[in-house]
């Protein structure tokens, strides 16, 4: 089969590779119609890349059609069309029964302290073959794939796997009161989707931020009001707070991560080790990494006392600078995490099955064949 494959910084590339096989009674095999590009994908490409070997096949945002099923496989058979969380998660351990299924304590890497593994991602999760590729194998067959209508195109479901969990469980663990404010940092696609699930939900003001044009406009043209990073830079802050009677919003929601513009430092460590030889890249990272903050410290600075940061961009330093006094005297709340998929879907295929009250159909920026992977990741990026 074609899959896309990591190869190196800033390189992934499109091989033939083995088709995979049935391993397990339980496993099914799905040969993939869609898979979506996460940002998560481009910090693999640039920072996290010492935990992935050339090769690796990338991607954790599939749907697709069951092709073949283990022979103790009873809830989906072939034909059926299904989404594929990008958490590995079993269904019925100890944390997926508490809707924690990105915590799986069946797929736990324990080897190395983290929680579920994910599809396509790195040695820290498992280093599951991902799903941007022709064919994908599946664990877990009678619990893990969500079974979607034939009928609608791919885009109104494949977004099922990441995109709309992330954004809905960013809202959630917001914690926004009825009516009452947010201010999405990043609107790339978690949070130009979680801008839109707030609206919906009935925040009263959602202010977005950015410094690309295309999305600031596709974000306001929502309902969102949105403003340019570019234009008010340092005064951000103050921006915020003219538009809540003084205070900043009730929440923040972090959609950057790791990669913020206006890190200069830590960028430039990024970039050090970057050079370095894995191994030692590894122990770097996970000894006196850091991570560009300057998200997560502008959220801080931009939420209300008492209010409620959460978390959905993705961190991976270990020797990060907080800023204690200042969270500890605001009374910030923080919330993080990656998204537990599977605890979120009864809340969001009503949406998909309706009339589309999130616009998911027309959410996608750009459609390209698997073959025009690596031209997609250098668009993104």
């Amino acid at each position: 089969m074609r899959a896309l494959t990591y190869q190196g910084k800033r390189d992934v590339r499109v091989d033939t590779v083995p088709d995979p096989p049935i391993q397990d009674p339980t496993d099914i095999i799905v040969r993939i119609t869609s898979t979506g590009i996460c940002g998560s994908d481009l910090h693999l490409c640039e920072v996290l890349g010492p935990y992935l070997d050339p090769g690796d096949i990338l991607g954790h945002e599939p749907m697709g059609v069951v092709e073949e099923v283990g022979r103790e496989v009873t809830a989906v058979a072939p034909g059926d069309r299904v989404v594929i969380p990008f958490n590995v998660s079993c269904g019925h351990c100890h944390m997926c029964g508490q809707g924690l299924h990105s915590q799986c304590e069946t797929t736990q890497v324990r080897e190395r302290g983290m929680g579920a593994s994910l599809f396509g991602f790195t040695k820290l999760y498992g280093q599951v073959p991902g799903g941007q590729a022709e064919y994908l194998r599946v664990p877990f067959g009678n619990t893990l794939p969500i079974k979607v209508p034939h009928g609608p195109s791919d885009d109104r479901f494949v977004y099922l796997s990441d995109v709309l969990p992330t954004a809905w469980q960013a809202v959630e663990y917001a914690d926004i009161p009825p009516g009452g404010s947010v201010t999405v940092l990043g609107l790339g696609p978690i949070g130009a989707m979680a801008a839109r699930i707030a609206l919906h939900r009935g925040a009263g003001l959602v202010i977005g931020v950015d410094l690309v044009p295309e999305r600031l406009e596709r974000v306001s043209g929502y309902g969102a009001t949105c403003l340019d990073l570019r234009r008010y830079g340092k005064h951000l802050g103050d921006a915020v707070r003219d538009l809540t009677d003084g205070r900043g919003t009730d929440a923040v929601i972090d959609a950057v991560g790791m990669e913020a513009h206006g890190s200069p430092v830590a960028q430039a460590a990024h970039t050090a080790v970057g050079l370095l030889p894995d191994a030692l890249a590894q122990r770097m990272m996970e000894t006196a990494g850091i991570d560009r903050l300057a998200a997560l410290h502008t959220a801080i600075d931009l939420v209300r006392r008492g209010g409620t940061i959460s978390v959905s961009g993705v961190y991976g330093g270990s020797a990060d600078p907080m800023p204690m006094l200042t969270l500890f005297d605001k009374q910030i709340q923080l919330r993080m995490g990656q998204a537990n998929v599977k605890r979120w879907v009864d809340d969001l295929l009503p949406l998909l099955t309706d009339d589309d009250p999130l616009g998911v159909d027309s959410f996608a920026t750009h459609h390209l064949p698997l073959e025009e992977g690596p031209q997609a990741y250098e668009t993104f990026r």
